[in-house]
């Protein structure tokens, strides 16, 4: 099988993750990672990084497809400007979606978002672009996640809640049906 190369852009801790479910997903070739200068030359798993954020442009000429693997914690403004500038390049961020996660055929998933393995997004649920829903995250029928928005592991969003653009919701977190959510929502917390 032939698969379309793509360049990850971000070599920390999230990028060990992603680069787990792109080589299960089996679609894509990682030609290698975009991190910072100092980086150049240094590994991740098995991956080279080949360049810094300044070459986007360059790599583009050879590779079209990319995906945002820099985390989203206390603030996901750099995640958030390397998508943004990588779409003005004019590169494609596909959706990644783990074969181990469940995604209903009446769900929405935009660019550029992760699923993690063992994520469950159910019915008419809609996850928009580069958003992160992490390992075992559940988001239930009909509830929207809007961009920039980070589900973190084990967490999960009831039936009809929309969670605003930008939200990181931590780790065991827990949404009452139905509400809106905003901010910073910390791991192990009831939303109500």
């Amino acid at each position: 099988m032939n698969k379309e190369k793509i360049v990850l852009i971000g070599g920390g801790g999230h990028c060990h993750s992603v680069i787990d479910v792109i080589e299960q997903e089996n679609k894509y070739e990682i030609i290698g990672i975009v991190d910072t200068k100092e980086n150049i030359g240094k590994k991740v798993l098995d991956y080279e990084i080949i360049a810094c954020d300044d070459d986007l442009e360059t790599i583009f000429q050879t590779c079209k497809n990319a995906c945002i693997t820099v985390g989203h914690i206390k603030s996901n403004d750099l995640r958030k400007n390397l998508y943004n500038k990588g779409i003005k390049i004019g590169y494609h961020f596909p959706a990644i979606i783990s074969p181990f996660a469940y995604i209903s055929k009446y769900a929405t998933i935009k660019k550029g978002t992760v699923i993690m393995h063992h994520a469950l997004i159910n019915a008419n649920a809609k996850v928009g672009e580069n958003c992160i829903i992490n390992t075992k995250a559940l988001i239930e029928h009909d509830s929207v996640i809007k961009d920039n928005c980070h589900i973190s592991t084990a967490s999960v969003i009831n039936g009809g809640v929309t969670v605003k653009e930008d939200t990181f919701f931590g780790s065991n977190a827990t949404s009452k049906q139905g509400i809106k959510i905003t901010g910073f929502i910390k791991a192990g917390s009831l939303v109500k």
